[in-house]
């Protein structure tokens, strides 16, 4: 699952590089504009990782290069910014539980989000398998369409890295079958 969220989250700041006009897309290229003040640590990265000289890296290309263990970076990220916090257990009060987010204000913002159904929001968790609910808490299958291409360029790209992470993972456990096959003699 990690590995599918790391390709969500380096889609995802693709978006918000796209928002802040830190990047334009040309087709499918990444090509950098103007470089913004980010207060996003882990976004600024992004910005400051991006091929800035022809030819382009490509979207796809760029996921994988960026979404490479990009989860745990975002986990310790918001752990050090006191966004997620450890939930205490009742009966062993010295033991730490799962961890759980804190209630701040970018929670809350972050769950209005989610509630509201934004677009490009449930479009990346629907990539990853996130069950997304309707207002009558019905479970549905689409994602909202987004409004612009490069939006859905982005989203369309993360979606074929998913794909190709499953069969990476599929052909993987396929040869490890078959090699485990040999060993045992079979």
């Amino acid at each position: 699952m990690a590995g599918e969220l790391s390709l969500a989250l380096a889609g995802a700041e693709l978006i918000d590089l796209l928002t802040a006009e830190a990047i334009r897309l040309e087709d499918d290229r990444i090509v950098p504009a103007h470089r913004p003040a980010l207060a996003d640590r882990l976004l600024d990265q992004a910005a400051t990782s991006l091929t800035r000289e022809p030819p382009y890296e490509t979207v796809a290309d760029w996921l994988w290069r960026r979404g490479r263990g990009l989860a745990p970076a975002y986990l310790t990220a918001l752990e050090a910014d006191g966004q997620l916090t450890r939930q205490r257990r009742r009966r062993l009060p010295f033991r730490t539980g799962r961890t759980v987010p804190a209630d701040t204000p970018d929670r809350r913002r972050a769950a209005d989000r989610w509630a509201s159904h934004e677009p490009v929001l449930t479009a990346l968790a629907t990539a990853v398998g996130i069950p997304i609910r309707d207002k009558g808490d019905r479970e549905t299958e689409e994602a909202p369409g987004t409004t612009d291409d490069a939006t859905e360029t982005v989203i369309v790209a993360v979606n074929e890295a998913l794909i190709e992470l499953e069969a990476v993972r599929q052909r993987r456990s396929i040869e490890q079958a078959a090699f485990d096959n040999i060993w045992r003699g079979n």
